[in-house]
């Protein structure tokens, strides 16, 4: 068994499933019980400056070993899983030789992992996935990430031969509810330049991303008793079922691909009184996104106006922004990561997020960071899997990189 993958099944059995509902950073202890492990390792295998802090977020150093000056870069995973499906109890499963057809992941249940509604399994025909058992996610987000960052600096200790600059890495709580960078300490951090490793499938290759935004909207109605409710009676539930029909049905997450945008109804609760909506917005484009969002204000002043002033409330949060305009200026490190691809034998695929990562921010924040794949494949849920050749190959990335940049 090769040393990412080992690593991999051991982080994947701590569950470290964010939450919402706490206030706190990190957002649940299973975070901190997985980051006390990682700084354990990291000392063992001689990384310098390591350190867990209160909020979670686990730094190291491994200092240069070359006599030319090199610029000081860093890699960056988070170690929270998704907070809507549960990472307890992640029991791996190995198909070797993948030969193409379904996968029995759970007999019982009968769920099955089928290329016939995953068509990407076509492109691991041969090679070795590792899959849930049904019951869990996997956690390959980005517990692969982390995995093949601590191999790959690992690997840098144990081949000196390989000359390298200083090499910052970050392990960070909570990426999955968009508070990864929340408390990340770029000043301490101390490099100049990062890639996270949160990508998908073999080769992706990625420094555009969503621009995004939350929307909350309250629904004010008045509730009587049905029988007299004639001409008195206000039904928030349908106002807001109003509401929800002013989006253009085509401009949904089913709906679209590449760099169109959406918005994203994601959560309803209501009754006669009062009800809520919830929503995303996302688009890579700066003028559309914020014209999706004057078109949610417009749509609440409509009701406001067909229903009386309050019946509806709105609140719009802008979450992230596109990187690419942060990106762009150092262009060269996409550059690099795209050479480093090349030269380890993988077919580099840059195309846009369609979503967010902790680079997004820490680009706003003074440190450019494009992201790079993990390997694995339907995150987020019970069909999730990740193939060890991708894995391995992510290592030599990893490694790679920090070659090419000592030799700049």
């Amino acid at each position: 068994m090769s040393k990412v993958v080992e690593k991999f099944l051991k982080y994947v059995k701590y569950n470290t499933q964010s939450s919402t509902e706490t206030g706190t950073t990190p957002s649940t202890k299973g975070q901190l019980i997985l980051g006390e492990e990682l700084v354990k390792e990291l000392k063992e295998m001689g990384m310098k400056d390591v350190s867990l802090d209160d909020n979670g977020y686990v730094m190291a150093t491994l200092p240069s070993n070359s006599d030319n000056k090199v610029q000081t870069i860093g890699f960056i995973s988070h170690m929270d899983t998704a907070p809507d499906y549960s990472g307890a109890n992640v029991n791996p499963k190995f198909v070797e030789n993948y030969d193409g057809g379904d996968i029995v992941l759970n007999k019982e249940k009968n769920i099955v992992l089928s290329p016939k509604y995953f068509p990407d399994l076509n492109h691991y025909v041969g090679k070795t996935l590792i899959t849930t058992d049904g019951n869990s996610l996997l956690g390959a987000d980005d517990k692969a990430g982390v995995a093949e960052i601590m191999t790959a600096m690992e690997y840098l200790i144990n081949n000196p031969e390989i000359k390298h600059g200083e090499i910052k890495i970050c392990f960070t709580p909570d990426e999955e509810i968009g508070e990864g960078a929340d408390h990340f300490d770029v000043k301490k951090f101390g490099a100049e330049v990062a890639y996270t490793m949160d990508g998908g499938m073999i080769g992706e290759l990625e420094y555009e991303n969503f621009n995004a935004a939350g929307v909350e909207v309250i629904f004010n109605g008045t509730n009587v008793h049905p029988g007299s409710a004639k001409n008195k009676m206000v039904n928030s539930m349908l106002i807001a079922s109003e509401f929800i029909g002013k989006a253009p049905k085509n401009e949904t997450p089913e709906m679209t691909e590449g760099y169109e945008g959406f918005y994203l109804l994601c959560d309803i609760k209501g009754a006669v009184e009062k009800s809520e909506l919830s929503y995303i917005i996302r688009d890579f484009d700066k003028d559309s996104f914020e014209n999706r969002k004057a078109n949610m204000k417009k749509w609440a002043d409509e009701i406001n106006k067909a229903y009386g002033e309050g019946a509806c409330e709105i609140s719009i949060k802008d979450q992230y922004y596109n990187m690419k305009e942060k990106v762009e200026p150092v262009k060269y490190v996409v550059d690099i990561a795209f050479e480093a691809m090349k030269e380890v034998g993988i077919e580099p695929i840059v195309r846009p997020i369609r979503g967010g990562t902790d680079g997004a921010r820490l680009s706003y924040m003074g440190l450019p960071c494009p992201n790079i794949f993990t390997g694995g494949e339907n995150f987020h849920g019970k069909y999730e899997y990740v193939p060890v050749e991708s894995m391995e190959k992510a290592v030599e990335v990893i490694v790679k990189i920090a070659e090419i940049y000592e030799g700049r």
